[in-house]
């Protein structure tokens, strides 16, 4: 029974270490994750890639809307396609201008990331 009670108390404080170690090896890689993702290098790429996919996105939507299978999707109700949900997220661009929608482009719920300051984090901390 002491042996027990001994295997026990080994494995618990070998947990807890563990835990603990563990714990610290994460937010060094979440530090370095931050640091990388705010590089301006990566917020370049990730910025020519959000232009790329907005364009192939509005091509997309255009090639459809001339198709066969685009004009039967907008009969009934002007011609005008409606915005799904996921079209919000382009409000105002020109694959979804003049589309029916509750909400206007100005008013979209999508908002612009707003300039950091050097040296701070994704959610404005200092590293």
């Amino acid at each position: 029974m002491r042996g027990k009670i001994m295997f026990l108390g080994g494995l618990a404080a070998g947990f807890v270490l563990g835990a603990r170690a563990g714990r610290e090896k994460y937010e060094e890689l979440v530090v370095r994750g931050r640091k990388v993702l705010d590089h301006p290098t990566v917020q370049e790429a990730a910025g020519v890639a959000q232009a790329q996919a907005n364009r192939l996105y509005s091509e997309g939507k255009d090639k459809l809307g001339q198709s066969k299978l685009g004009e039967k999707l907008n009969t009934g109700n002007g011609g005008k396609p409606e915005l799904t949900p996921a079209d919000e997220a382009f409000a105002g661009t020109p694959a979804t201008v003049g589309a029916k929608s509750g909400v206007s482009p100005t008013s979209s719920s999508v908002t612009t990331p707003k300039p950091k300051a050097p040296g701070t984090g994704a959610n404005g901390s200092t590293l």
